[in-house]
């Protein structure tokens, strides 16, 4: 019931030769990648394959809520973009003050048994909001409070299953794991508010809501039914005060590890609030119904699923680079910002596959280049501030795409978020190429960044 698309972390001890090191005594970070088995390698391990099928039934109820609540809000408010940004930065708010501590705590316990407790309880969240939607009595503020619940659980939720999916892989799989798991996500994310969009019409949201709750099971049984001794793991670091302030000194001491980080604030916060910006335009510029607003999550879907397809046929040829990250992000502004001009719906629609494309390229690039490029037991606290930068700022941008979308019309939040996007990926651009001097292309790959520091 939580939307993360890419996950992996702590690795196994350096002398597995599929181990990624990047200690301060080696330059460059390498890592062993299987070729063999083609682009759903990682799915002959068996813990994984259990993770991976009970993540396609949750992830299709989460995105089946995700439409079904914003639905909700509009019709509970009289059509307000306000009322929808308000909900999207209450269930953002927590990963603000949570994320950081949370990637404290994924790298110090057990990550299988955190994740059996953090689904069951985002499940029933969707129970509880499907009950009172269904008996008559859901009200405003109960979608806010329960927003803001189901935030505080997903907040830790999102370091401790970015920092696991290494586990169940290993160190050797861990591109190609990622890859997999966006292709899951936006399977789920093609598929769930389609249904949702039928079952609006049909039934009402109540009945979406209490689907998703009870989708939350596949995943837990997954989880549960996990071999604990196939697992990767690795020791976790022993309890001391300043664990926090150590993985932010190591994230400040590595530029290329910062360029990601304000790449991925930027887009996330200004360029990737589909779900509310959707919801608004389709109601209040094509007056078109919940079913046309499930279509247009399916479309951008069908662009991020065939991204995830490509990254993960990339996977075997080695660590990603930051320069098909920054291309990512920059043709991501682009085609956002032509979206936003398209004067019908149906081109509107259409325009929104190849924004679908690129965005994955950016996340799964930024995401992998992230987990590969950090050491084992600094992957939750550097994943914990990768999710509180990515996650963190959709109060702000939720609040400030309802603001936008409130005074100057709802293409207006489309349209800067696009701008701000390719402003952010052409000042990363601009940062790498002073730090490198002439060293070579920008971005030419995480080994060669490493050294600009």
């Amino acid at each position: 019931m939580v939307d993360r698309s890419a996950s992996r972390a702590g690795a196994g001890p350096s002398e597995d030769p599929g181990n990624l090191t990047s200690s301060s005594t080696s330059d460059e970070p390498t890592a062993s990648t299987d070729s063999g088995g083609g682009m759903f390698r990682s799915l002959r391990e068996r813990n994984y394959r259990y993770y991976a099928s009970g993540q396609v039934v949750s992830l299709t109820g989460t995105w089946m809520q995700r439409a079904a609540q914003a639905w909700l809000v509009l019709e509970l408010s009289g059509g307000s973009p306000a009322a929808l940004g308000v909900a999207v930065a209450l269930q953002f708010i927590p990963t603000l003050l949570l994320t950081l501590w949370a990637g404290v705590v994924a790298d110090r316990f057990d990550k299988r048994r955190m994740l059996i407790g953090t689904q069951s309880a985002l499940g029933a969240c969707g129970l509880a909001l499907g009950l009172l939607n269904v008996t008559g009595l859901v009200q405003l503020w109960h979608v806010f409070v329960l927003c803001f619940v189901l935030g505080c659980f997903a907040a830790v939720d999102a370091p401790v299953r970015q920092s696991f999916v290494v586990e169940m892989v290993g160190q050797a799989q861990l591109t190609n794991a990622v890859a997999l798991n966006s292709m899951t996500f936006n399977l789920a994310r093609i598929v769930g508010p389609a249904i949702a969009g039928v079952l609006i019409t049909a039934i009402g949201t109540g009945w979406v809501f209490l689907a998703n709750g009870l989708s939350s099971v596949a995943v837990v049984a997954g989880l549960a039914l996990m071999d604990q001794a196939a697992l990767h793991r690795v020791k976790p670091p022993p309890k001391q005060r300043g664990q926090l302030r150590a993985g932010l000194r190591y994230v400040r001491g590595r530029p290329d590890l910062i360029v990601v980080m304000v790449l991925v604030f930027c887009l996330g916060t200004f360029g990737m609030n589909f779900e509310s910006t959707f919801a608004v335009i389709t109601r209040n510029t094509f007056e078109r119904d919940a079913d046309g607003y499930g279509l247009l999550i399916t479309m951008l879907a069908i662009g991020t699923l065939t991204g995830a397809a490509l990254a993960a046929r990339r996977s075997g040829r080695g660590v990603p680079r930051l320069r098909l990250m920054l291309l990512g992000a920059a043709v991501f502004g682009v085609l956002e910002a032509a979206a936003s001009l398209m004067p019908t719906y149906e081109l509107f629609a259409a325009a929104l596959i190849p924004v679908g494309v690129a965005v994955m390229t950016f996340t799964t690039s930024a995401n992998s280049t992230v987990q590969l490029a950090v050491e084992p037991t600094m992957r939750g606290r550097v994943m914990g501030l990768y999710m509180l930068l990515f996650l963190g700022g959709k109060p702000l941008g939720g609040l400030a795409s309802g603001w936008i979308a409130e005074v100057l019309g709802p293409r207006w939040p489309i349209l800067l978020g696009g701008l701000a996007s390719l402003a952010a990926a052409l000042g990363g651009v601009a940062v790498l190429a002073w730090r490198q001097r002439g060293a070579g292309s920008v971005g030419g790959g995480v080994a060669r960044s490493r050294r600009l520091g």
